[in-house]
Protein backbone atom coordinates (compact mmCIF):
# COMPACT_ATOMS: atom_id res chain seq x y z
CA UNK A 1 0.00 0.00 0.00
CA UNK A 2 1.75 2.97 -1.41
CA UNK A 3 1.15 6.30 0.99
CA UNK A 4 0.51 9.50 -0.99
CA UNK A 5 3.08 11.64 0.88
CA UNK A 6 1.73 15.21 -0.92
CA UNK A 7 -0.69 15.32 1.48
CA UNK A 8 -0.09 17.58 4.45
CA UNK A 9 2.58 18.61 2.95
CA UNK A 10 2.87 22.88 2.29
CA UNK A 11 4.15 24.03 -0.77
CA UNK A 12 7.28 26.43 -0.30
CA UNK A 13 5.98 30.13 -0.74
CA UNK A 14 6.94 32.08 -3.71
CA UNK A 15 9.44 34.15 -3.85
CA UNK A 16 7.60 38.19 -2.76
CA UNK A 17 9.02 40.26 -5.68
CA UNK A 18 6.76 42.94 -5.01
CA UNK A 19 8.01 42.96 -1.15
CA UNK A 20 10.88 45.64 -2.26
CA UNK A 21 8.16 48.21 -3.21
CA UNK A 22 6.81 50.09 0.24
CA UNK A 23 3.13 48.79 1.91
CA UNK A 24 0.18 50.47 1.19
CA UNK A 25 0.86 52.25 4.67
CA UNK A 26 4.08 53.68 3.48
CA UNK A 27 3.03 54.51 0.26
CA UNK A 28 0.39 56.34 1.50
CA UNK A 29 2.38 58.47 4.35
CA UNK A 30 5.05 59.31 1.66
CA UNK A 31 2.11 60.50 -0.53
CA UNK A 32 0.02 62.78 2.12
CA UNK A 33 4.21 64.26 2.95
CA UNK A 34 4.91 65.20 -0.58
CA UNK A 35 1.19 66.68 -0.86
CA UNK A 36 1.82 68.65 1.94
CA UNK A 37 5.28 69.86 0.53
CA UNK A 38 3.46 70.92 -2.44
CA UNK A 39 1.08 72.94 -0.68
CA UNK A 40 3.43 74.73 1.64
CA UNK A 41 5.19 75.42 -1.51
CA UNK A 42 2.16 76.95 -3.22
CA UNK A 43 0.84 79.17 -0.23
CA UNK A 44 5.31 80.24 -0.26
CA UNK A 45 4.68 81.06 -3.73
CA UNK A 46 1.27 83.12 -3.89
CA UNK A 47 2.26 85.23 -0.25
CA UNK A 48 5.52 86.04 -2.05
CA UNK A 49 3.43 87.28 -5.30
CA UNK A 50 0.43 88.59 -3.74
CA UNK A 51 2.31 90.57 -1.48
CA UNK A 52 5.01 91.29 -3.93
CA UNK A 53 8.10 90.09 -1.28
CA UNK A 54 11.46 91.89 -2.45
CA UNK A 55 13.35 88.66 -3.72
CA UNK A 56 16.77 89.61 -1.67
CA UNK A 57 14.14 89.47 1.80
CA UNK A 58 12.41 86.08 0.76
CA UNK A 59 12.55 84.14 -2.33
CA UNK A 60 10.28 82.68 -4.13
CA UNK A 61 10.31 79.03 -4.22
CA UNK A 62 10.43 79.59 -7.91
CA UNK A 63 13.89 81.60 -6.88
CA UNK A 64 15.28 79.24 -5.25
CA UNK A 65 15.18 76.19 -7.76
CA UNK A 66 16.65 78.97 -9.95
CA UNK A 67 19.28 79.04 -7.64
CA UNK A 68 19.94 75.53 -7.10
CA UNK A 69 19.52 74.62 -11.29
CA UNK A 70 22.37 78.05 -11.49
CA UNK A 71 24.60 77.11 -8.56
CA UNK A 72 24.51 73.37 -8.45
CA UNK A 73 28.10 72.89 -9.45
CA UNK A 74 28.96 75.13 -6.62
CA UNK A 75 26.57 73.77 -3.99
CA UNK A 76 27.89 69.96 -4.98
CA UNK A 77 31.49 71.10 -4.64
CA UNK A 78 30.48 73.09 -0.66
CA UNK A 79 28.79 69.75 -0.51
CA UNK A 80 31.79 67.60 -0.05
CA UNK A 81 33.99 69.32 3.07
CA UNK A 82 30.47 68.99 5.13
CA UNK A 83 29.84 65.78 4.35
CA UNK A 84 33.53 64.65 5.25
CA UNK A 85 33.26 66.62 8.38
CA UNK A 86 29.77 65.46 9.56
CA UNK A 87 30.91 61.44 8.77
CA UNK A 88 33.92 61.48 10.77
CA UNK A 89 32.08 63.26 13.53
CA UNK A 90 29.43 60.93 13.42
CA UNK A 91 31.43 57.84 13.41
CA UNK A 92 33.70 59.52 16.04
CA UNK A 93 31.11 61.06 18.28
CA UNK A 94 28.55 57.40 18.49
CA UNK A 95 31.97 55.35 18.80
CA UNK A 96 32.84 57.40 21.79
CA UNK A 97 29.65 57.50 22.92
CA UNK A 98 29.04 53.44 22.68
CA UNK A 99 32.01 52.73 24.53
CA UNK A 100 31.00 54.98 27.29
CA UNK A 101 28.05 53.43 27.71
CA UNK A 102 29.57 50.09 28.02
CA UNK A 103 31.57 51.26 30.71
CA UNK A 104 28.92 53.11 32.14
CA UNK A 105 26.39 49.81 32.20
CA UNK A 106 29.30 47.20 33.72
CA UNK A 107 31.09 50.18 36.23
CA UNK A 108 28.79 51.88 38.19
CA UNK A 109 31.71 53.97 39.78
CA UNK A 110 32.74 55.35 36.38
CA UNK A 111 29.20 56.39 35.58
CA UNK A 112 29.20 58.18 39.15
CA UNK A 113 31.96 59.67 38.25
CA UNK A 114 31.28 60.72 34.40
CA UNK A 115 27.82 60.75 33.97
CA UNK A 116 27.42 64.47 35.57
CA UNK A 117 30.58 65.03 33.06
CA UNK A 118 28.47 64.53 30.20
CA UNK A 119 25.42 66.86 30.83
CA UNK A 120 27.46 69.20 31.90
CA UNK A 121 29.24 69.39 28.52
CA UNK A 122 26.25 69.07 26.40
CA UNK A 123 24.61 71.93 28.58
CA UNK A 124 27.66 74.42 26.96
CA UNK A 125 25.98 75.67 23.87
CA UNK A 126 28.17 74.05 20.43
CA UNK A 127 28.96 77.68 19.72
CA UNK A 128 30.39 78.43 22.90
CA UNK A 129 32.70 75.62 22.69
CA UNK A 130 33.47 75.98 18.68
CA UNK A 131 36.12 78.85 18.99
CA UNK A 132 38.40 76.93 22.24
CA UNK A 133 38.60 74.37 19.54
CA UNK A 134 39.99 76.01 16.92
CA UNK A 135 42.01 77.46 19.20
CA UNK A 136 43.30 74.27 20.14
CA UNK A 137 42.87 72.24 17.09
CA UNK A 138 43.34 74.80 14.20
CA UNK A 139 41.89 76.18 11.01
CA UNK A 140 41.46 72.72 9.77
CA UNK A 141 38.72 69.70 9.38
CA UNK A 142 39.80 68.74 12.84
CA UNK A 143 37.77 71.16 14.83
CA UNK A 144 34.73 70.29 12.70
CA UNK A 145 34.89 67.04 12.80
CA UNK A 146 34.94 66.99 16.97
CA UNK A 147 32.27 69.78 17.11
CA UNK A 148 30.13 67.25 15.00
CA UNK A 149 30.98 64.17 17.42
CA UNK A 150 30.25 66.01 20.01
CA UNK A 151 26.56 67.12 18.91
CA UNK A 152 26.28 63.12 18.37
CA UNK A 153 27.83 61.65 22.24
CA UNK A 154 24.79 62.72 24.42
CA UNK A 155 22.29 61.29 22.53
CA UNK A 156 23.65 58.03 21.92
CA UNK A 157 24.97 57.49 25.38
CA UNK A 158 21.88 57.96 26.87
CA UNK A 159 19.97 55.89 24.29
CA UNK A 160 22.87 53.50 24.56
CA UNK A 161 22.73 52.95 28.42
CA UNK A 162 18.90 52.45 28.79
CA UNK A 163 19.02 50.08 26.04
CA UNK A 164 22.33 48.16 27.76
CA UNK A 165 20.07 47.94 30.84
CA UNK A 166 16.59 47.39 29.00
CA UNK A 167 17.28 43.76 29.45
CA UNK A 168 14.38 40.94 30.00
CA UNK A 169 15.95 39.75 33.61
CA UNK A 170 14.73 35.93 32.81
CA UNK A 171 16.90 36.26 30.30
CA UNK A 172 20.26 36.96 32.17
CA UNK A 173 18.85 34.62 35.16
CA UNK A 174 18.98 31.96 31.72
CA UNK A 175 22.91 32.76 30.57
CA UNK A 176 23.70 32.94 34.48
CA UNK A 177 22.46 29.24 34.77
CA UNK A 178 24.12 28.34 31.51
CA UNK A 179 27.67 29.86 32.47
CA UNK A 180 28.15 32.32 30.08
CA UNK A 181 30.55 34.57 30.32
CA UNK A 182 30.36 38.33 30.65
CA UNK A 183 31.13 38.69 26.88
CA UNK A 184 28.86 36.35 25.73
CA UNK A 185 25.91 38.21 28.10
CA UNK A 186 26.92 41.42 26.34
CA UNK A 187 26.62 40.35 22.63
CA UNK A 188 24.02 37.93 22.94
CA UNK A 189 21.78 39.67 25.46
CA UNK A 190 22.58 43.13 25.79
CA UNK A 191 23.70 44.31 22.27
CA UNK A 192 20.29 42.67 20.62
CA UNK A 193 18.39 44.71 23.69
CA UNK A 194 20.15 48.23 22.77
CA UNK A 195 19.62 47.91 19.23
CA UNK A 196 16.60 49.59 18.92
CA UNK A 197 17.11 52.21 21.08
CA UNK A 198 20.97 52.80 19.93
CA UNK A 199 19.10 53.39 16.27
CA UNK A 200 16.67 55.54 17.53
CA UNK A 201 19.94 57.86 18.67
CA UNK A 202 21.82 57.24 15.50
CA UNK A 203 18.90 58.95 13.02
CA UNK A 204 19.03 62.31 15.41
CA UNK A 205 22.69 62.20 15.88
CA UNK A 206 23.05 61.56 11.97
CA UNK A 207 21.17 65.01 11.69
CA UNK A 208 23.13 66.60 14.11
CA UNK A 209 26.10 65.89 13.10
CA UNK A 210 25.68 68.12 9.55
CA UNK A 211 24.38 70.93 11.79
CA UNK A 212 27.65 70.64 13.77
CA UNK A 213 29.61 70.45 10.91
CA UNK A 214 27.95 73.59 9.74
CA UNK A 215 28.56 75.56 12.94
CA UNK A 216 32.20 74.42 12.51
CA UNK A 217 32.50 76.19 9.20
CA UNK A 218 31.10 79.31 10.58
CA UNK A 219 33.85 79.70 13.11
CA UNK A 220 36.53 79.57 10.03
CA UNK A 221 36.51 77.65 6.86
CA UNK A 222 36.72 78.75 3.01
CA UNK A 223 34.59 76.33 1.89
CA UNK A 224 31.79 73.81 2.87
CA UNK A 225 28.09 74.41 3.60
CA UNK A 226 28.48 76.72 6.55
CA UNK A 227 31.01 78.93 4.72
CA UNK A 228 28.63 78.98 1.80
CA UNK A 229 25.53 80.17 3.88
CA UNK A 230 27.94 83.31 5.06
CA UNK A 231 29.15 84.14 1.86
CA UNK A 232 25.47 84.41 0.40
CA UNK A 233 24.12 85.84 3.41
CA UNK A 234 26.68 88.68 3.06
CA UNK A 235 25.99 88.92 -0.57
CA UNK A 236 22.41 89.65 0.28
CA UNK A 237 22.09 86.63 -2.18
CA UNK A 238 18.72 85.27 -0.81
CA UNK A 239 17.61 82.54 -3.43
CA UNK A 240 21.36 80.99 -3.23
CA UNK A 241 21.22 81.32 0.64
CA UNK A 242 18.01 79.11 0.82
CA UNK A 243 19.47 76.97 -2.00
CA UNK A 244 22.21 76.46 0.46
CA UNK A 245 20.14 75.85 3.17
CA UNK A 246 17.95 73.34 0.70
CA UNK A 247 21.35 71.25 0.03
CA UNK A 248 21.81 71.13 3.72
CA UNK A 249 18.49 69.63 4.78
CA UNK A 250 19.14 66.83 1.48
CA UNK A 251 22.09 65.74 3.30
CA UNK A 252 20.51 65.20 6.53
CA UNK A 253 17.48 63.27 4.92
CA UNK A 254 19.95 61.47 3.26
CA UNK A 255 22.06 60.58 6.10
CA UNK A 256 18.88 59.92 7.91
CA UNK A 257 17.08 57.06 4.50
CA UNK A 258 20.36 55.56 5.25
CA UNK A 259 20.25 54.75 9.17
CA UNK A 260 16.78 53.87 8.75
CA UNK A 261 17.30 51.39 5.92
CA UNK A 262 20.54 50.03 7.92
CA UNK A 263 17.96 49.89 11.10
CA UNK A 264 15.26 47.80 9.11
CA UNK A 265 18.33 45.58 7.40
CA UNK A 266 20.37 44.81 10.74
CA UNK A 267 16.65 44.34 13.10
CA UNK A 268 14.78 41.97 11.69
CA UNK A 269 12.66 41.66 15.27
CA UNK A 270 9.91 42.82 16.46
CA UNK A 271 11.38 45.73 18.79
CA UNK A 272 8.06 45.96 21.24
CA UNK A 273 8.94 42.14 22.09
CA UNK A 274 10.59 42.20 25.46
CA UNK A 275 13.95 40.61 24.85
Amino acid sequence: MSIDRSVGTTAAPLPRIWSIFPSPDAARALGMAMLGLTLTLIIWQLIIVLFKVPTYLVPAPTDVAGAVSRDLPLLLEAAVPTITEAFFGFLLGNTVALLVAVSFVYNKVVEEMFYPVAILIKTIPIVAIAPVLKIILGNGIEPKIVIAALICFFPTLVNSVRGFRAVNPQLLELMRVLSASKTEVFLRVRVYSALPYIFSALKISVTMCVLGAIVGEWIGANKGIGYLLLQSMFDFNAPRLFATILTASVIAITGFAIVSMLEKWIIRWDPGVAM
